[in-house]
């Protein structure tokens, strides 16, 4: 007996492979370019400077090189100073740029401008600014006390602290702007209810909001931490690693090696950063598998 089948019955397509369902196999099709090009930009480029600094006469030059531990501890003060300062700050901000007022949104669109403008133009105007001879904050110091201003980013521990605050105020729109966030969710009631209670503005930060953002706050800061490690253009677009290669970090030291055609040792620079990156990025995931 003929089996005839309506126009509304339809016959399920083969699959494509014996052992995957249609779905999994265009969500590998579709995933297969972005593995691409994960593998041929992040992969393989680590690899290959892993291959590079694999010599250990490459570490003997560094540990030999005085400029190389001066930018490791350059790097730590940056890490410790640079921070903690900005979280803290970015924390109590995030309190301040959260206020429901309309000239506070305004402000905000003036704060967030150092984050969204590109760091070329924003640092190379900060370096300008402090230029000893026509700068404009020495021209403005020469104007109210009739004395010339310092040589800013000619002593080493001054140009290393004007690389931190340029980063400082560079990065601080972003973490504000995330701790802002952690703010907003905290539920409204708990603020009323400790003004009910009388609660000072010290005690409702101590107990409702610091409990309230203190993971948020802690990831912030570790992330934070990893991308500093990255950062070289707050040190290398204002001072250049001067004077006399005092002011250096790591991720600047190894451009400095590249400039004089030093491949090998650029990539083992980078690679002594790992042990301040490993266990950040352990706790972070750490903390954020809870």
């Amino acid at each position: 007996m003929a089996i005839t089948l309506s126009r509304d019955q339809s016959i399920p397509a083969p699959p494509l492979s014996p052992r995957l369902t249609p779905a999994q196999v265009w969500g590998i099709v579709l995933l297969a370019p972005y593995l691409l090009v994960f593998l041929a930009f992040v992969v393989y480029p680590v690899c290959y400077g892993l291959w590079l600094a694999r010599a250990p006469s490459n570490y003997v030059a560094l540990y030999n090189d005085p400029i190389f531990a001066r930018a490791a501890v350059n790097t730590l003060i940056f890490l410790v100073i640079g921070i903690n300062i900005k979280m803290l700050i970015a924390l109590f901000l995030s309190g301040f740029f959260a206020q429901q007022r309309t000239w506070i949104k305004w402000l905000s669109v003036i704060f967030i401008l150092p984050w969204a403008v590109p760091s070329i133009p924003t640092i190379l105007s900060v370096r300008f600014m402090l230029n000893p001879e026509w700068g404009m904050v020495n021209h403005l110091i020469f104007t109210l006390t009739g004395d010339d201003g310092p040589n800013w980013l000619n002593d080493p521990t001054v140009a290393l602290s004007m690389a931190i605050a340029v980063h400082i105020w560079k990065s601080l729109p972003f973490w504000t702007l995330i701790l802002i966030t952690g703010r907003l969710a905290i539920a409204h009631d708990l603020f009323e209810a400790a003004e009910v209670d009388g609660a000072s503005w010290w005690q409702k930060f101590r107990f409702i909001t610091w409990p309230s953002m203190q993971t948020l706050y802690i990831t912030c800061t570790l992330l934070s931490m990893i991308w500093t490690l990255g950062d070289f253009n707050s040190v290398y677009l204002l001072t250049g690693g001067g004077p006399a290669d005092l002011t250096h970090v790591l991720s600047t030291l190894g451009i400095r090696y590249l400039r004089l055609d030093q491949l090998s040792l650029a990539m083992a620079s980078i690679v002594c950063a790992m042990p301040f990156v490993l266990p950040l990025v352990y706790f972070m995931m750490k903390r954020l598998s809870r």
